[in-house]
């Protein structure tokens, strides 16, 4: 009997490997948990998402019902945060902004990880040709100034928030593409992917199941390093009157109205709080951004 007993506790078995992928993930998130700023920055996004999803129960009017006997209301009282120059609510604003801004986001982020990390992958497992044809492409996207390619796109379409995120999908995943491509270039002379190749499976399901798992760190990190920038660009195409259009709020349009001197002079609230919240919702994604990305690097100190 002592020997069946000690074979079952050498020779791992699905609990074994689901232990050490259970490890592996107490070490990353123990990793990302000493860094403060990312925790700080996690708890921001955490407090924002929920603000955003709990708008209509949170805001206290209607965004965009206008008092226009309390035009530029200062903070406190009735208003919280004050109103702008129709007598709109700010806090109001601000939730029901919040959830056009991450909806951008969001969905912006998804296109742009779907369509880099096909192309990265395609190019980084079959490599020769493929990956010189691939590249160049990407070559040809990355030298165009983004915001001008941006402002451009937006210009010749209707602007609005479906235009936005086709144009945030379309054109924003090249960085997206050389990292993973980088990635798969790396793992596609490993072992296990050798093996795969060796017993006959399908070049799909090897870039699919095999190496883009192993993969996901990087992907989690540019992902979250491309919220902070798209949701910085649909607010500075909407400063513009190129992105999300009045009465919709968001961040970016909230500050057009604030355009005028005299009105950032006398109502400083007015440009304070969605500049406020752009300012705290990019840096908090790109600290988390810098925090997945010390806590997924296998060469970081444990």
């Amino acid at each position: 009997m002592a020997g069946p007993e000690r074979l079952t506790k050498t020779v791992p078995g699905n609990e074994g490997i689901k232990q050490k992928r259970e490890t592996m993930f107490r070490i990353t998130l123990r990793k990302f948990m000493r860094n403060k700023l990312a925790v700080a920055g996690a708890v921001v996004i955490f407090i924002v998402v929920l603000a955003a999803i709990f708008a209509p129960w949170l805001a206290p009017y209607d965004p965009g019902h206008q008092y226009l006997l309390d035009k530029l209301a200062k903070p406190g009282g009735k208003y919280p945060l004050g109103t702008d120059m129709l007598g709109r609510d700010t806090l109001s604003r601000l939730l029901y902004g919040a959830r056009v801004s991450l909806l951008v986001g969001f969905v912006s982020v998804a296109g742009i990880i779907f369509i880099g990390t096909i192309i990265g992958a395609i190019a980084g497992y079959f490599g020769g040709i493929i990956d010189a044809l691939l590249m160049r492409f990407v070559d040809v996207v990355i030298s165009v100034p983004s915001l001008f390619l941006l402002i451009t796109l937006v210009t010749i379409f209707q602007p609005s928030l479906t235009t936005l995120i086709i144009v945030f999908a379309l054109f924003s995943w090249p960085g997206t593409a050389r990292i993973i491509r980088g990635e798969f270039l790396s793992l596609r002379s490993r072992e296990f992917v050798l093996a795969a190749r060796t017993m006959g499976v399908r070049s799909s399901k090897i870039i699919f199941s095999h190496i883009l798992p192993n993969v996901m760190g990087p992907i989690i990190v540019t992902a979250t390093l491309q919220m902070g920038y798209v949701i910085l660009a649909e607010s500075a195409l909407s400063y513009f009157g190129l992105g999300v259009q009045p009465p919709t709020p968001s961040w970016g349009n909230m500050l057009q109205d604030a355009q005028n001197i005299t009105i950032m002079i006398s109502a400083w609230w007015y440009p304070l709080f969605p500049g406020l919240m752009i300012l705290l919702t990019v840096l908090s994604f790109n600290f988390v951004g810098d925090g997945l990305r010390d806590a997924f690097d296998p060469k970081s100190i444990e």
